[in-house]
């Protein structure tokens, strides 16, 4: 019988064999509870690299931890900002805390190889500093030889296939927010939660170059969509999280230095 990827469908003695027989990468996704316009699910960011996990380890043998599902306050720029109904969102400090605290637990099960999976652009440096106070706390109790690879998916995709896509021209990452790429993503991974008659049609936010605190909610789409995803389909979303496993997977051979092997397991 195929043995699952997911660490939480893992009883203790089969987890704990797992760790000392086979030393996976263990594969923590890392997203949030933020708005998506008005057809799109509330929790891409945690949808998209748990699947993008799923797939990596599936292939591999390596496991997936359960994912983060809260993560740090939506920007205008790039999320549409935290003002948003829904949009649910963890302090700095806490998300930093339960970055550090969580690596820290698994590094005390025996895990020397760890990957986080950023699906939210917010999260970066909060990941950064989880990730730095961890190491710093464990090499203070001796554990000194666990190895951290943080992978943002979408890094992973190609210029042919952004060109293929975006026929007139990528708007950036930031804009790409409830766009193109997260619709045809999620086309590809979860049809159901996808209601393409309410794609907004409006064109790409426009924002000034210097940002103001508090900000104006009234300079963010009112859809909440930075671009309209009005050619998203299930075969771009295809495209992309082909080229997002297979980025994966070599990113973690060249990272922990050795060919992922596949196993016996399923997603």
């Amino acid at each position: 019988m195929a043995e699952t990827v997911r660490v939480c469908e893992l009883n203790w003695i089969d987890y704990d064999r797992r760790l000392r027989e086979d030393a996976p990468v263990v594969m923590l996704p890392v997203g949030s509870l933020e708005q998506h316009g008005p057809h799109l699910p509330m929790h891409c960011d945690a949808l998209i690299p748990t699947a993008i996990c799923e797939a990596v380890a599936a292939r591999t043998g390596d496991l997936v931890a359960p994912t983060i599902s809260y993560g740090y306050k939506s920007q205008p720029k790039s999320g549409g900002g935290n003002h948003f109904p829904g949009t649910t969102s963890l302090d700095g400090q806490t998300l930093i805390f339960v970055v550090r605290d969580v690596i820290k637990e698994f590094a005390r099960h025996g895990v020397r190889k760890l990957t986080l999976m950023d699906g939210h652009y917010e999260n970066n440096m909060f990941l950064v500093e989880g990730i730095d106070l961890a190491l710093r706390e464990l090499r203070r109790d001796g554990i000194d030889d666990l190895r951290i690879a943080k992978l943002p998916y979408w890094e992973y995709a190609s210029q042919a296939t952004l060109d293929k896509v975006f026929p007139d021209g990528f708007p950036g990452w930031p804009l790409e927010h409830a766009g193109v790429m997260e619709t045809s993503v999620m086309l590809h991974l979860h049809p159901a939660l996808v209601n393409m008659d309410k794609v907004p049609t409006h064109p790409p936010a426009d924002f000034p170059r210097h940002d103001m605190y508090p900000y104006d909610p009234a300079t963010v789409p009112s859809s909440g969509a930075l671009s309209s995803a009005r050619i998203a389909t299930a075969e771009k979303g295809k495209m992309f999280v082909d080229e997002y496993v297979d980025g994966a997977v070599a990113a973690l051979a060249e990272a922990f230095g050795e060919p992922r092997a596949a196993k016996r397991v399923v997603a």
